[in-house]
C-alpha cells in the first residue's frame, strides 16, 4: 500500500479507538500503538523507529495520569506521531502544512491535563501563543510560495522583498511555536505550571514537525537573497542559546530549568538553518538537527517523568544530562557535531564559537539537575520510561560512526526534492 493509504488506515484506527476508549480506556493505548506501527510504513524505517520509540514512551507516561478524557489522550499522541512520520517523505506543500497543524492542535488539549481538574489558565496562555505561531508560520509559507512562483531562483521586480517578508514571518512563527528566544516567554510559565507528563510530550514529540516543515519549505525555494536572510536566523539562534542557558543556570525549579534548557536546545537546532542556502552541506544540517531533536525529546521525557515520579535512577539521569551537554558518543554529541560541521562549512565561525561556549555554560545546571532528580533504584514506571530513554540515547554509542544516519537523510532529502 502507498504511504497515503497507510496513513488513512492508521487515522481510521485512531478515530475508532478514541471512540471506544470512552468505555474502555486501554483501547485508546492499543489503537494508538497499532496506528503508529502502521505509520512506520509511511516513512524511512530508521527515522520511523526513532519517532515510534519517542511516541511509545510518551504513551507509557500518560498511564500515570488519571483518565480525565478517558483514552483520547493516547489517540492524540498517536495522531501527533503519525503526522511526524508522514511529513518526512511527503512531496506535497499542502500536506506539510496539514502535518504542522495536526501536531500543534492536539497539544492544546494535552497541555491542560492534570490530576483533579483541567489546567485552564495554562491552557489559555499556551493556546494563545500557539495559534499566533501557527498563523504566522502558515502566512509566511504562503508568501514564500507566492514569491517563488513569480520569481524562482532570483529576486526580481520586488519579489525579493516579498520573499524576505515571507521568510521572516515563517521563521518567527517557527520560533514562537518551539520556544526560540526572544519569542520564548510562554515556555517557562507553561512548563512550570503544567503537569510534567503532558509537558514532556510538548517538549519532545511536538518539536520535530515544525522544524522539518520549515526545512522542507525553505530548502527547495532558496534563492540569491537567502544567504543574506539566514544571518537573521543565526542571530535568533544565538540569542536563544544564551537566553536559555543563562536562564537555566539561574533557575531553581527543575521544570523551569528544563524550560530554559528547551529554549537553548531550540537555538542549537535553529542554527542549522544557516545552511539552507548551500545544498552541498544541507544534509549534515538536517541530520544534526534531527539528532538534536531526538536527543532533546528523550532527555525531556526522562527528566519530566522523574519530576512527576519524584526522582529516577541516578545513573539514568546523568546519562541523559551528558547527552544534553554533548558528551561523546551519546546522541546529543552527534547532533551538535553535525550542526557545527555544517555551519563551519558555511564559514559562520562566530556561530560555531557561540554554540561551543553555550554547551560549556550548560554543564553546571545539567549536572545539578541530574543530582537533584537522581535517586536509588526503584522498580516503577518512571524508571522503565527513563530506561527506554537512555537506550535510545545510547543508540549512537552502540552504532559508531553514525554516518548511516546521515546517508539515509541525504537519500530521503534527495527523493523529496521540492515540496511545492
Amino acid at each position: 500500500m502507498t504511504a497515503v493509504t497507510l496513513a488513512l488506515v492508521a487515522l481510521v484506527i485512531l478515530v475508532l479507538s478514541a471512540v471506544g476508549s470512552f468505555k474502555f480506556r486501554p483501547l485508546g493505548f492499543l489503537g494508538a500503538l497499532i496506528a503508529i506501527l502502521i505509520g512506520l510504513g509511511t516513512c524511512p524505517l530508521y527515522y520511523g523507529i526513532f519517532i515510534f520509540a519517542i511516541a511509545l514512551v510518551n504513551l507509557l507516561s500518560l498511564t500515570a495520569l488519571q483518565d480525565m478524557i478517558k483514552g483520547v489522550d493516547y489517540s492524540l499522541v498517536g495522531l501527533m506521531a503519525l503526522a511526524t512520520m508522514y511529513i518526512f517523505t511527503t512531496h506535497d506543500f499542502a500536506m506539510v502544512l496539514v502535518a504542522l497543524v495536526l501536531v500543534s492542535v492536539p497539544t492544546y488539549i494535552l497541555v491542560m491535563l492534570r490530576a483533579g481538574k483541567a489546567n485552564i489558565e495554562v491552557g489559555i496562555k499556551y493556546i494563545t501563543f500557539m495559534v499566533l505561531a501557527t498563523v504566522m508560520f502558515l502566512i509566511g509559507a504562503v508568501i514564500l510560495l507566492y514569491a517563488h512562483a513569480h520569481a524562482p531562483g532570483a529576486a526580481v521586480d520586488g519579489f525579493g522583498f516579498i520573499y524576505a517578508v515571507g521568510y521572516v514571518m515563517l521563521v518567527l512563527g517557527l520560533s514562537l511555536e518551539v520556544g526560540v528566544a526572544p519569542l520564548h516567554e510562554w515556555v517557562p510559565d507553561v512548563f512550570t505550571a503544567g503537569d510534567p507528563i503532558p509537558i514532556s510530550i510538548i517538549a519532545s514529540l511536538a518539536k520535530v514537525v515544525p522544524f522539518v516543515a520549515a526545512l522542507w519549505i525553505l530548502i527547495p525555494i532558496s534563492n540569491a537573497i537567502t544567504p543574506s536572510l539566514v544571518l537573521f536566523t543565526a542571530v535568533l539562534a544565538s540569542i536563544s542559546m544564551f537566553t536559555g542557558n543563562i536562564g537555566a543556570l539561574t533557575a531553581r525549579e527543575p521544570a523551569r530549568v528544563l524550560a530554559y534548557s528547551t529554549v537553548a536546545n531550540m537555538g542549537y537546532v535553529l542554527s542549522s538553518f544557516v545552511v539552507i542556502a548551500n545544498h552541498e552541506y544541507v544534509y549534515f544540517a538536517i541530520a544534526g538537527g534531527l539528532l538534536m531533536l531526538f536527543a532533546n525529546a528523550v532527555g525531556k521525557i526522562g527528566f519530566f517523568n522523574a519530576i512527576k515520579g519524584e526522582g529516577a535512577y541516578s545513573p539514568f539521569m546523568y546519562i541523559l544530562a551528558f547527552s544534553f551537554i554533548g558528551v561523546p558518543p551519546l546522541m546529543g554529541f552527534w547532533g551538535k557535531l553535525y550542526i557545527l560541521f555544517s555551519i563551519a562549512k558555511m564559514e559562520y565561525f562566530w556561530l560555531v564559537a557561540i554554540m561551543v561556549i553555550n554547551s560549556a555554560i550548560s554543564i553546571p545546571y545539567y549536572i545539578r539537575l541530574a543530582g537533584e532528580l537522581g535517586v536509588s533504584w526503584r522498580m516503577n514506571l518512571v524508571n522503565l520510561i527513563c530506561l527506554i530513554a537512555v537506550i535510545i540515547t545510547l543508540v549512537t554509542a552502540l552504532f559508531v560512526p553514525v554516518d548511516w544516519f546521515f546517508k539515509n537523510i541525504a537519500l530521503v532529502a534527495n527523493s523529496v526534492g521540492v515540496v511545492i
